[in-house]
């Protein structure tokens, strides 16, 4: 068995403080990079990241850095940033880090300006570096809480990615290897979308058999659309599709559902989107997910309606209406 001992999570947000929360609990020697002076110094002087994710008390040996230099000191790389802002972060860390660092991906979502998945940017920036890419049905609350999880660890090196289950393994973190890059990023960036669809179903009170329907048809377009990129399908009936699919579309936890569940009850998106703090991936995902699905003629309705929604002035009844009129078709 070898671990890496030396974790740099770049990324102070709830996800990347939970998992630096864990591997520090484990033993694990990490420092947790954030951009926010006030999230660096709480984390620092109180033990708590007070501003995304308050109430849980953070390990004494964790320590907050604001400077991205010192990621050179680290053995392997957590990167834990918004989807969007992978970029202008993959290309801070560059110069500060060796070739042979691995980076671990634990973003979701696709690049609105390229179209590219977030491992297509890494390739592109630091296309020497070892890439994993870790995903999977994960709530950074009940992570950080200690409570069971399971992700899917995905990476054309599977010593790495070995190593990498070595070091994030415990008892309630259970890892699962994978080859399948592009299946484990497909899920976790398209399951947002559909997130936001079932938020809306909540809030518009339509019922369980309705959110069960639009899971279900959900996922097929999550397939459709990762197998034209070349992902597994058995890859999205894991872990790192289905299961994260479930779970974002069952709980208001989930930042997509909640979203999807303000404007069900009638809220615009401007109100909800100028009192967020957090990031709701779905919101940005949307649009470049429907402007792939027509260029490639993927058949996408529920993204679809999402992005109508979301960016296009939508009417969400009438987005559902629609929904429910379209031709009755072969569900295979």
């Amino acid at each position: 068995m070898t671990a890496y001992n030396k974790i740099m999570v770049v990324g102070g947000g709830a996800w990347g403080t939970a998992l630096a929360a864990m591997v520090t609990t484990a033993g694990h020697d990490c420092r947790l990079w954030a951009r926010e002076d006030a999230v660096v110094s709480a984390i620092n002087d109180t033990h708590e990241n007070k501003d995304f994710l308050p109430g849980i008390t953070l390990p004494n040996a964790l320590k907050a850095t604001g400077d991205i230099a010192e990621a050179a000191w680290a053995d392997t790389i957590l990167l834990v940033v918004p989807a969007q802002f992978v970029r202008a972060v993959s290309q801070e860390l560059k110069p500060r880090l060796e070739e042979s660092i691995p980076i671990i991906l634990c973003a979701k979502g696709i690049e609105q300006s390229s179209g590219k998945l977030m491992s297509g940017i890494i390739n592109e920036v630091m296309p020497k570096s070892p890439l994993v890419v870790l995903s999977g049905p994960t709530f950074a609350r009940e992570v950080a809480l200690g409570l069971p999880s399971a992700v899917t660890i995905a990476s054309k090196y599977q010593q790495i990615a070995r190593n990498v289950a070595d070091t994030l393994g415990q008892p309630a973190f259970r890892p699962y290897l994978s080859r399948d890059v592009v299946g484990a990023e497909i899920g976790g960036a398209v399951k947002n979308v559909l997130a936001v669809a079932c938020g809306i179903v909540a809030g518009l009170r339509l019922g369980e058999n309705a959110r069960a329907a639009l899971m279900t048809r959900g996922l097929a377009e999550m397939v459709r659309f990762g197998e034209i990129f070349g992902a597994k399908r058995e890859t999205m009936m894991g872990l790192c599709g289905l299961g994260d699919l479930i779970l974002t579309c069952s709980s208001p936890q989930s930042r997509n559902m909640s979203l999807g569940m303000a404007l069900g009850q009638g809220m615009s998106v401007n109100a909800i989107m100028s009192d967020r703090k957090t990031v709701a991936e779905g919101y940005h995902t949307a649009s470049i997910l429907a402007e792939i699905a027509a260029r490639e003629n993927i058949e996408m309705p529920i993204s679809g309606a999402v992005n109508q929604i979301l960016h296009h002035d939508g009417n969400v009844k009438a987005m559902v209406q629609d929904l429910m009129k379209r031709p009755y078709v072969s569900e295979l």
